[in-house]
């Protein structure tokens, strides 16, 4: 959903501890500045690759552009990055600003960041050159590098979040039985970050949790930002980079322990859009923009499936509401565009199609279930079967969301658009949800998709005014607005 204006946000989200990461320090002796300063960090490892940053300084005078070089000894090889053009010849690396970071200032940083490929050990590089000029030159040169420390395994939630895989048009857990996905949305994670104002709006301790799953809830969908995650340079980094991801996988284990499905999904990203329906004008993810970016998005969920391949329980939901066909009068369009990307009609940025982000996510080697929402906000199902993305994996479900305001808000409509598709491929209401401060929609909706052995999942658990929301909460120990009682209750009858 759009989120309604607010204006006062919650400051709630204290220093995250930085996990699994190394650094190659800026030290300096006998008081002298370097020329320039690089910090090199391994925010995340696994099995067989990592992921990288580098935050540059330029302490000398101004610059209009910008080329780091740096050698791998380990065998490492750069597969993507972002916020700089990446390349590699042997072991040597190389990252050049991009068009709109080209400008370092005195005493200016940028950062960047990327994913590699290891085999072995994965030690950290132990010169940099920015421009030609050697950086952290007066580093003390008695203290060698060090591999960085073994990060922690994905999280598995022991063993009470199930894995689950497609089979047919449902989702089952490892031993075949049927699991519908029963839950609420988590909101916060997409707008605070790059608001400034910390990772959660609103307290995520196992108090907070257990108060979902006292709810009968068995799933919760986590809204992000591809920023945030990436780490990029307009970000606060206390809410960005390693401090941003080891708070999602905290949050994802936290929610696990409880039994519950974490469903990640990507809800804010980058792109200029001025359109029809636009929700902002900036360039950066600040609202929900009609389609993910081809600059980022890929790199993102790359980065995401990366962390989270080794924990089945965990699903993966691409982009919160695309809206491709308020760009362009042209049905047809909207669908390519929605499926295969590229330059798409009334959208100014390249975009990210749904194809490419399923392959962004296999070829990361996450088999994790994914889900996919059609147009029109996620309201339009109509051809999602046309244009549904190709999944080696096989293990592909549709997303819709539905509120009392959207043009699919009744059983004929639901009949003759969802029906179809749930035939075929799971289907999942990632939002349901009214602005009446009251049930009586969401009833329906529930009962539409019961009948039929759907999933669906209430927007949102934050405790804002419910008619301008919505919102099914009005405080975190999980007391309900009259709309909230409605989803509350009824989890409660079908799990009691």
């Amino acid at each position: 959903m759009r989120h309604p204006p607010r204006s006062v946000l919650l400051a709630i989200a204290g220093t995250v501890a930085l996990v699994g990461s190394a650094v190659v320090p800026a030290v300096t002796a006998h008081g002298a500045t370097p020329a320039c300063t690089v910090e090199y960090t391994v925010t995340n490892q696994w099995d067989a690759g990592f992921q990288g940053d580098v935050k540059i300084t330029n302490n000398e005078g101004p610059l209009s552009s910008w080329t780091l070089t740096f050698d791998f000894a380990g065998g490492q090889e750069v597969t993507q990055g972002w916020n700089a053009k990446w390349s590699q010849s042997g072991t040597t690396v190389t990252a050049a600003n991009e068009s709109y970071n080209g400008s370092l200032g005195t005493g200016a940083s940028v950062s960047a960041g990327f994913l590699g490929s290891l085999s072995g050990s994965n030690p950290l590089p132990t010169a940099f050159k920015l421009n030609g000029t050697t950086c952290n030159v007066d580093s003390d040169p008695s203290t060698p590098p060090t591999d960085p420390p073994p990060t922690d395994p994905p999280p598995t939630g022991d063993g009470k979040a199930p894995a689950l895989h497609v089979s047919g048009t449902e989702l089952v857990d490892a031993a075949g039985n049927n699991h519908r996905l029963l839950g609420v949305n988590r909101s916060g994670g997409e707008f605070m970050c790059v608001q400034g104002y910390g990772i959660w709006d609103g307290p995520v301790d196992d108090a907070a949790i257990k108060a979902i799953a006292d709810w009968k809830a068995n799933a919760v969908r986590i809204p992000l930002n591809e920023e945030c995650w990436l780490g990029l340079s307009n970000i606060d980094p206390a809410y960005a980079g390693a401090n941003y991801i080891s708070a999602v996988k905290e949050l994802v284990a936290r929610v696990e322990s409880f039994g519950m499905t974490p469903i990640v999904e990507l809800h804010w990203t980058y792109g200029q859009y001025t359109g029809n329906s636009a929700g902002c004008s900036d360039v950066h993810a600040t609202c929900q923009k009609p389609m993910p970016d081809a600059q980022y998005t890929p790199s993102f969920w790359s980065s995401v499936a990366s962390t989270f391949k080794g924990d089945q329980a965990v699903v993966f939901d691409l982009f919160n509401e695309p809206y491709p066909d308020r760009a362009t009068s042209s049905l047809t369009d909207a669908w390519k565009c929605w499926r295969d990307g590229g330059t798409c009609p009334g959208i100014e940025y390249q975009v990210a199609g749904m194809q490419s982000l399923v392959d962004a996510i296999r070829g990361a080697g996450a088999n994790n279930v994914i889900l996919a929402g059609g147009l029109a906000y996620s309201n339009d199902l109509g051809q999602w079967l046309t244009y549904r993305p190709t999944d080696p994996a096989g293990n592909l479900g549709a997303s819709f969301h539905v509120y009392n305001f959207n043009t699919c808000s009744s059983a004929s409509c639901w009949d003759s658009t969802l029906a179809p598709v749930a035939a075929q491929v799971p289907l999942v209401a990632g939002e349901i949800g009214e602005n009446t401060c009251s049930h009586g929609f969401i009833d329906q909706v529930m009962k539409w998709l019961d009948d039929r052995g759907m999933s669906y999942l209430g927007w949102t658990w934050n405790t804002w005014d419910c008619s301008s929301g919505p919102s099914l909460i009005s405080a975190y120990d999980g007391t309900p607005t009259a709309f909230g009682a409605g989803l509350r209750d009824h989890l409660r009858t079908l799990n009691p």
